[in-house]
C-alpha cells in the first residue's frame, strides 16, 4: 500500500535502502541502554481473551517483525499502529498493544529499526542513536507503517478505522504519519519531538507538516521535558491553529505541568502514575471521538 499525499509532496525523493532485515525476530525484555528497569512500577497486561504475539509483515527487503494483539474472537476490529521508542519493540510496547486489544482494537507494533540493527544490543544511548536511530529514513518508516496497515486489513482489521499512537521517537512519527496516510482517522503522540533541523533522512519535522494532517492528532507532553522545550510546543500549537484544514485545526496538545519526558513509561523512573493514567483516558476518548 502506498500513498501520494501532502506530506509526500514535502519530502524529497530519497530512496531508502531495500536491503534485507538485520533483525528478523523480536526479543524479550528491554534494551541494555534502558537499564535499570524500575520493575516495581511495570504495568503488566495479560493476554487472556486475546490473540497476541509476534508476526511477520511483508515489506520492502523481506519480512518485518512485529508484535500484534487483538481480541481472540470476532473481527473487523479498528486498527491502531503502535510506534516504538528508541529502544525498539520491547516489553512495554507489547503491553501497550495488549491494553489496546483489551479495548477491542487490533494493535500492531512493527520493529521499525529492523533494517538498521538491533537496539537491544546497545548499552550506551549515544551509540544507539548514532548507529541505529540516526540512520533510519522517514521514508522507510512511512512505507513500513503502510505495510502494517495492509497486513491488518488482510487479517481481520478495519483499515477504515485507523489510528496511530507513538512514544518519544514514535511520537514524532505519529505526527508525520497522520500527514502521510489519508486513511488515518486520528493519532495520539506522546512527547514526540516537534521541531529540529532538516536532513536527508528526516527532511521534515512535525511543525513543518502541521497544516497537512489527514486525521487530528492529540499531543501529550510534559511541562518539564528537558528535550522538548515548551517554546517548541507553542510553535506547534500556533502552526495547528493557523492551518486551513479541519484535521489540523481539530488537533490539540495537552501539557502536564511538571511532568518529565517519558512520563508514561511505567518501567522507568520518569513514570508519573497520575499523568500516565490521565493520558491513557484521553487517548481512549480521542480515538472514540474521531471514529477509531
Amino acid at each position: 500500500m502506498t500513498h501520494s499525499s501532502d506530506f509526500d509532496s514535502l519530502v524529497p525523493a530519497v530512496p531508502f535502502s531495500r536491503r534485507q532485515f538485520v533483525v528478523t525476530a523480536l526479543g524479550a525484555g528491554f534494551a541494555l541502554a534502558v537499564q535499570p528497569v524500575a520493575a516495581e512500577t511495570v504495568v503488566s497486561t495479560d493476554s487472556a481473551g486475546l490473540s497476541a504475539g509476534e508476526i511477520k509483515i511483508a515489506a520492502a527487503g523481506g519480512e518485518l517483525p512485529a508484535y500484534r494483539a487483538q481480541p481472540a474472537a470476532g473481527g473487523n476490529w479498528p486498527v491502531i499502529l503502535v510506534v516504538q521508542e528508541i529502544w525498539g519493540v520491547h516489553e512495554h510496547i507489547k503491553d501497550i498493544c495488549r491494553r489496546l486489544a483489551k479495548l477491542g482494537y487490533l494493535a500492531v507494533a512493527p520493529e521499525l529499526f529492523a533494517r538498521q540493527g538491533d537496539p537491544r544490543q546497545y548499552a550506551n544511548v549515544q551509540d544507539l542513536l548514532s548507529n541505529i536511530v540516526g540512520k533510519v529514513p522517514d521514508a522507510q518508516v512511512m512505507a513500513d507503517l503502510d505495510a502494517c496497515v495492509a497486513w491488518a486489513a488482510a487479517n481481520g482489521g478495519d483499515a477504515a478505522r485507523l489510528g496511530i499512537t507513538g512514544f518519544c521517537w514514535g511520537g514524532r512519527i505519529t505526527w508525520l504519519y497522520a500527514a502521510h496516510n489519508p486513511q488515518v482517522k486520528a493519532g495520539v503522540a506522546w512527547y514526540g519531538r516537534l521541531v529540529g533541523p532538516a536532513s536527508e533522512l528526516t527532511p521534515k519535522q512535525p511543525v513543518d507538516i502541521a497544516a497537512k494532517l489527514h486525521g487530528p492528532v492529540l499531543g501529550l507532553y510534559g511541562g518539564a521535558d528537558q528535550g522538548i522545550p515548551l517554546d517548541t510546543v507553542a510553535q506547534m500549537r500556533q502552526a495547528l491553529s493557523s492551518a486551513a484544514n479541519a484535521p489540523s485545526k481539530a488537533s490539540t496538545i495537552h501539557v502536564y505541568d511538571g511532568a518529565p519526558h517519558a512520563f508514561h513509561a511505567d518501567y522507568r523512573p520518569s513514570y508519573r502514575k497520575e499523568e500516565a493514567a490521565d493520558g491513557w483516558r484521553r487517548l481512549q476518548a480521542w480515538f472514540k471521538q474521531h471514529g477509531v
